[in-house]
């Protein structure tokens, strides 16, 4: 069928100011005779697999359509031989057919014994008898050989077509890897315009800015307006740590610079007002959680690995997205790892996008400076939560932890209980809730500043100081005192 399109291809190439799709119709090439071949010895469906027959054409080999004739006429002989059969011996019986016991005459056991005597017992069922006479084994054997015999002719017919093909074997490859980028470039053409997408400015310089991106997948499947966001990485901001609550569209937006990044790359447009791709030379991903039951690792396991992956093979032309780096650990482990994580990342200089809900993480630009905070912003609506979608910069707010998890469908007490036990334990400032909003009330993951209070106590020996020293030191102590 492809071979049969070719002059309409060309045809509608002919207009079309395209050095590349100049050269793909010349490797199109002119395959009269493989078409004419083709054409006379297959059907118009081939079927998928070739083992029952099937694909070869009639007309095209003479041998193959005499066995077939003879099997396909075997119904109409049946049809003729019972009816001979009924008439010539009186009995209501019938002919059939299984693949175990072949072809048969079948009547009830009760006239079994006015059957002719050339007639010969082929099996006998619960209240029915078979039997076999000569002239209906000599069809069957002749019926069931013409059927092998024309099975084993087709595929030989059909290994004697693929030997004439190989010959021609290179521009047929051509032509097949042609037509397969054609196929893949008219796709995608189709699809810019269809999706409102937009031809991306590749350029050598390093970095990376989108303006209004998109996810292809999400805005199609979606039934709310798609909100599209921008993105910037530079040799100033590198590392993007992104917050904000679950279903915030965290993932959206990490899969979708991913995507954004990837279709420029095969050469397509991308979904997005604008964008500007620097060389990228690898994609890495940790993203979403799964173990790996059948080699004994756990769901931790394998975001360690995959993440020691990262680290290893990053470099600073790479793009690297991270997902809740340390979630399925302990709270200590796990936020220690992510701040290690992300240090790295941030050395190696790779253009990374990191998503946490370790909010003492968005201390890190303080430390780097090639590292931003964005978030993903919320509202509390009463008691429900309206996710708005849009990327700002800056830490979130609060976490929307206990609101996802009613907006879920858990149950009202246990929602209730979970307020109260955080509020239980933001009053006790070693395990205060990551509520940024709040006086400090992060984790200390990096050091305090030198309490001079502290540091003039420690310098102190109480057992050697006099009453009038202990006083002087008391009012000393007294006037560090912010």
């Amino acid at each position: 069928a492809a071979l049969t399109r070719l002059p309409a291809l060309r045809a509608g190439a002919d207009g079309i100011d395209s050095p590349r799709l100049g050269e793909l119709c010349a490797d199109f090439g002119e395959h009269p005779d493989t078409l004419a071949l083709l054409e006379r010895a297959l059907v118009e469906q081939p079927p998928l697999l070739t083992r029952d027959g099937g694909m070869i054409a009639a007309g095209f080999d003479a041998e193959l359509d005499e066995l077939r004739a003879l099997s396909e006429n075997a119904d109409q002989f049946l049809v003729d031989l019972e009816a001979k059969e009924r008439e010539r011996t009186g009995l209501n019986l019938k002919l059939g057919y299984n693949r175990v016991t072949g072809y048969y005459i079948e009547l009830t056991r009760a006239a079994a014994g006015t059957v002719p005597v050339h007639w010969h017992r082929r099996q006998t069922l619960k209240g029915v008898e078979r039997y076999i006479t000569p002239e209906l084994k000599a069809f069957e054997d002749k019926v069931l050989s013409a059927r092998e015999r024309a099975l084993a002719r087709e595929k030989a017919l059909y290994e004697g077509l693929l030997d004439a093909l190989i010959a021609g074997l290179g521009p047929l490859q051509r032509l097949a890897a042609a037509l397969a980028e054609l196929d893949a470039l008219t796709t995608l053409a189709e699809r810019a315009g269809a999706l409102d997408l937009a031809c991306p400015e590749l350029t050598d310089e390093p970095g990376i800015d989108i303006v209004a991106g998109r996810h292809p997948v999400v805005e199609q499947v979606s039934d709310a307006p798609f909100v599209p966001n921008d993105l910037r990485f530079d040799d100033s901001r590198r590392l993007l740590v992104i917050t904000g609550p679950n279903m915030g569209g965290k993932s959206t937006y990490m899969r979708q610079t991913a995507l954004i990044v990837l279709l420029a790359h095969i050469g397509s447009y991308v979904p997005a007002k604008s964008a500007r791709i620097g060389p990228v030379d690898r994609i890495f991903t940790r993203i979403g959680a799964a173990d790996d039951l059948a080699s004994g690792r756990s769901t931790f396991m394998v975001e360690m690995t995959e993440t020691a992956n990262i680290l290893h093979n990053a470099t600073a032309g790479s793009l690297v997205l991270m997902d809740e780096i340390g979630r399925g650990t302990s709270t200590f482990d796990g936020l220690s790892l992510a701040w290690a994580c992300a240090h790295r990342l941030a050395q190696i200089g790779a253009c990374t996008l990191f998503a946490t809900h370790y909010f003492e993480l968005t201390r890190l630009p303080d430390e780097h400076a090639g590292i931003a905070n964005v978030h993903l912003d919320a509202v509390e609506h009463g008691e429900g939560i309206v996710f708005l979608h849009a990327l700002q910069d800056g830490p979130a707010s609060r976490s929307y932890g206990l609101a996802v998890a009613a907006l879920a469908g858990m149950p009202k007490p246990v929602v209730a209980a979970a307020r109260r036990k955080l509020k239980e334990l933001e009053r006790v400032p070693a395990r205060r809730a990551q509520l940024p909003a709040e006086p400090d009330p992060q984790l200390p993951l990096f050091a305090p500043e030198p309490n001079a209070v502290v540091e003039a106590l420690s310098g102190i020996d109480p057992d050697s100081l006099s009453p009038r020293e202990a006083l002087a030191a008391l009012y000393h102590l007294k006037s560090l005192l912010p």
